[in-house]
């Protein structure tokens, strides 16, 4: 998720732990007030991306790390301590009275929780169990952005904020936000039913069948058959009985959703995962390459994207993941590949403007 989205299920987290204020007369500070249960789930939701700092390293640092310690369920509990203990320091500061961290600890804790969630329900992978282990686990179920899931936490913040004594809008907020993501696992599905049965009917022996989340409705996949040398996939409408037209002057979720087509129409494409034999050697021995050991870590569906010659005579062929091949979408991003020459390999992201070179 976005971490726009982050925060604001962070602040909604905040606003469902929050209780009254205990009366001054009995129990001094024995609660924090409202605000700064909020102000804490949205910090503490925010805190994970910060990881965004391992670019300041190398851009492969920042991939190789990203959604890595910062993300991981083993270390949580200390992260919540860290924060929470921050926290309370920093409204304690200049000798006010105020909470002690304790205080803060559960809504830290859950709030780094929902960011975890809210991440884990994509397809980009997140290390939950690092720094033991750089697995990537992702449930696939919902796109990075997804504005009607934005939008129930806005709608519960917003209730909150007019019924302020009650907790019912903030729980109801996160009970909806729960349902759409069974609405989209159902999606999800449908959407693998449907590249199951096309692997049935074309005779297919599937290594593989999967299915990404696309924008714009939760019944929008690109579902992936892979038979170990081939992808087969489609841009498909797990619900739609007929195609939907869009112009230019159409909404921007019509044009969005204008190109996954419904299942009986499915337009499949299929792609060799090295190429063709005028491409497969080269190819193959990029794939290989320790050099290329990240991406092979990294990519989920990868598939050659171009071979040609690069500058100074380079001979370059790079891969592009079919989970980030959107319809619609003029660049794709994390295009890497390696250019061979006499020096040895050298790595580069395709871009639309060409090929930049990446440092590691």
């Amino acid at each position: 998720m976005d971490t726009l989205t982050h925060a604001l299920s962070g602040a909604l987290v905040g606003r469902m732990l929050a209780g009254r204020r205990a009366s001054p007369a009995t129990a001094p500070m024995a609660r924090p007030p409202v605000w700064q249960m909020v102000v804490a789930g949205t910090v503490a939701a925010t805190f994970p991306d910060l990881d965004f700092v391992l670019g300041w390293v190398s851009e492969l640092t920042y991939l190789r790390g990203h959604r890595g310690v910062t993300h991981s369920l083993v270390l949580l509990p200390l992260w919540g301590l860290l924060i929470a203990w921050l926290l309370a320091r920093f409204w304690q500061r200049g000798g006010r009275t105020g909470a002690g961290w304790r205080s803060f600890y559960l809504v830290v804790c859950c709030a780094i929780f929902v960011h975890i969630l809210g991440d884990l329900i994509t397809q980009f992978g997140t290390m939950i169990l690092s720094p033991f282990s750089d697995r990537r686990f992702g449930w696939g179920t919902s796109f990075i952005i997804d504005l009607p899931f934005t939008g129930i936490i806005l709608a519960g913040l917003l209730a909150s904020a007019l019924w302020r004594s009650s907790r019912v809008p903030a729980a109801s907020a996160l009970v909806l936000l729960a349902g759409w993501v069974g609405v989209q696992a159902v999606g999800r599905g449908e959407a693998i039913e449907a590249a199951r049965d096309y692997a049935a009917r074309e005779g297919i022996q599937a290594v593989l069948v999967d299915a990404a989340p696309r924008p714009a409705s939760p019944f929008n996949w690109t579902a992936i058959v892979f038979d170990g040398e081939r992808y087969h996939y489609a841009h498909i409408n797990t619900r739609r009985s007929e195609p939907l037209v869009a112009g230019a002057d159409d909404n921007f979720i019509r044009r969005f959703s204008a190109p996954y087509q419904p299942v009986a129409m499915a337009k499949w494409e299929v792609r060799e995962r090295f190429g063709d034999n005028g491409t497969r050697e080269l190819a193959q021995k990029v794939w290989q390459a320790e050099d290329f050991a990240f991406y092979r870590w990294f990519a989920m569906f990868p598939v050659l994207d171009h071979v040609e010659n690069g500058p100074s005579g380079l001979l370059c062929a790079n891969f592009v993941d079919l989970r980030f091949m959107t319809p619609g979408r003029d660049n794709t991003p994390f295009r890497y590949g390696l250019c061979s020459g006499e020096g040895g390999w050298r790595l580069f992201e395709r871009e639309l403007g060409g090929l930049r070179w990446v440092m590691d």
